[in-house]
């Protein structure tokens, strides 16, 4: 829907601060619409992300438990990963993570919900997939970065984790939360 009035900030000069294959940060030079001026914004570049609600044919959730060095803890995730070039589509890039880090595939897929991390300073969105009826097709392929244990959890002990705030990812709460808002 369309506001009355929408007029986007105009960048002024933009120049990056540094580029690595996991995060870009450039500074904007940003004038907004009503002639204030912010000398220094800055936006982090990122590829796009997905993630997945899997559900197993008895209808476990496949979810990861992992440490998490920003805030020094372990929490329970949704599969999730970054959309790699090599992949034809957000779709292909959730199997391919699913996959690698749990070991499970096949199943019926449907792209969920998109959402953004932060719209205010990130470019990449993250989409979020509903996979049923997955099973258990392999072994984990763990990339050297990736230190993780896969867990098979019933819908109450989901809900559970959401509501003790044991879910810290937001990226994966939202769709977790919509899930359970429309069960």
């Amino acid at each position: 829907m369309m506001e009355e009035k929408e007029r986007p900030w105009k960048t002024v000069s933009s120049k990056y601060l540094f580029r690595y294959p996991w995060l870009t940060v450039r500074c904007e030079d940003m004038l907004l619409p009503n002639g204030n001026h912010i000398p220094e914004y800055y936006i982090l570049e990122y590829p796009d992300w997905v993630n997945t609600i899997a559900l197993t044919k008895d209808g476990k959730f496949i979810m990861v438990r992992q440490y998490r060095p920003g805030i020094g803890r372990y929490c329970y995730e949704l599969c999730a990963g970054v959309c790699e070039k090599e992949d034809s589509s957000p779709l292909e890039s959730a199997q391919r993570e699913l996959w690698e880090e749990t070991g499970y595939g096949k199943g019926n897929w449907q792209e969920y919900m998109v959402i953004s991390a932060n719209p205010s300073t990130h470019t990449n969105l993250t989409h979020c997939f509903l996979a049923t009826d997955v099973e258990l097709i392999d072994h984990q392929h763990l990339e050297a970065t990736e230190d993780l244990t896969v867990h098979l959890l019933t819908l109450e002990e989901v809900k559970t984790l959401l509501e003790n705030n044991e879910i810290m990812q937001a990226l994966n709460a939202a769709p977790l939360w919509k899930y359970m808002a429309n069960i």
